[in-house]
């Protein structure tokens, strides 16, 4: 079954054709970084328009990668949330209308489910059940995944995401954006334990807290303003890093998964991959790090998730409508 998949989130105009949710066919992601950057964050008009503009030509080159003609296509899936509602919007209606034209099965997808996916994606014979630390801008979760839409939610973020938090720390710092990469850039030369910057309820269950964290930077370079941004951005960095780590591992442990999965833009991190691989050797975890282009908004774990969800659920109907608030569906 050859799937069509459409992300249109936030900022990134993606679609991909994925089969049977193991093998990627194409994959093509129209990033929108260079309308924002000057804004510091994302717009959402601008991200709005800019999809409109882009999504055709995204889905027709998706088309010509895969080397399948549109009559080749078994089924359509969009995400319908969580999201900006006017960036959903434009992938959800351009799902349906293709659906309807080509009389193929549309389905909405959960963009935090399609995070999941990623794993499975690149690695379908990943064994079950593995905590999934999914760290993004807009979300830092703990999932322990059972099985195909079986999910346990086991904590979450209280106030700042931890992508949130590395943004808002590098438009402090004056590194630009997006804050994550240039974070990530910037720590590489500077010393970790330079600073002893708090870890929020590290011993405390399996939710996040990053606010007390960005607030703490800010006051330690208002107060010591000689010193080195590198620095600054390395021990902000080592903080955020052991915070996931430790509570992903726990989680791990007591669990009984048998493998840690990374997800979301922030598993790019460098630091953050580094520390995730040599945890799970030291607790005999199979560990999946994510290819970095798995990491960010994509369209091929959307066509993923669209498989198991079209399996389980069947198609979705043609009223559904755009949910930018979306929960990921847990077990009780």
């Amino acid at each position: 079954m050859r799937i069509l998949g459409i992300e249109t989130s936030c900022d990134e105009t993606a679609a991909a054709v994925v089969e049977d949710a193991r093998r990627v066919l194409s994959s093509v992601v129209s990033s929108q970084v260079d309308l924002h950057a000057r804004f510091g964050g994302v717009v959402p008009e601008i991200a709005s328009r800019a999809h409109v503009e882009a999504l055709m030509p995204v889905v027709a080159r998706a088309l010509v990668e895969a080397g399948i003609d549109d009559d080749h296509v078994d089924a359509v899936g969009a995400t319908v949330g969580p999201g900006l509602v006017g960036a959903l919007l434009v992938g959800l209606s351009a799902a349906k209308a293709l659906a309807l034209v080509w009389d193929v099965p549309f389905v909405a997808v959960n963009h935090l489910e399609a995070h999941l996916y990623a794993a499975l994606l690149e690695e379908p014979d990943l064994e079950l059940p593995i905590v999934v630390l999914l760290v993004s801008g807009g979300h830092t979760l703990l999932v322990l995944m059972e099985g195909h839409g079986r999910y346990r939610l086991l904590g979450s973020t209280i106030d700042d995401a931890a992508g949130e938090a590395f943004d808002k720390v590098a438009r402090y710092l004056g590194l630009g954006y997006p804050g994550g990469p240039a974070v990530d850039r910037i720590s590489l030369e500077g010393d970790p334990t330079a600073i002893a910057f708090p870890r929020a309820i590290l011993s405390e269950g399996y939710d996040f807290s990053f606010s007390g964290l960005k607030t703490a930077v800010v006051n330690h370079v208002r107060r010591h303003p000689e010193v080195a941004t590198a620095d600054v951005a390395a021990s902000f960095q080592e903080a955020v890093v052991d915070v996931l780590v430790t509570k992903a591992r726990r989680a791990a442990a007591e669990h009984g998964a048998r493998g840690l999965a990374l997800a979301g833009g922030v598993a790019a991190n460098s630091q953050l991959r580094t520390r995730v691989l040599d945890a799970c050797m030291a607790d005999g975890l199979h560990p999946f790090l994510p290819s970095r282009e798995m990491c960010t908004d994509n369209a091929a774990m959307v066509a993923a998730a669209a498989f198991w969800r079209l399996q389980s659920d069947g198609p979705s109907p043609l009223d559904t409508g755009a949910s930018p608030g979306l929960k990921l569906a847990t077990l009780d």
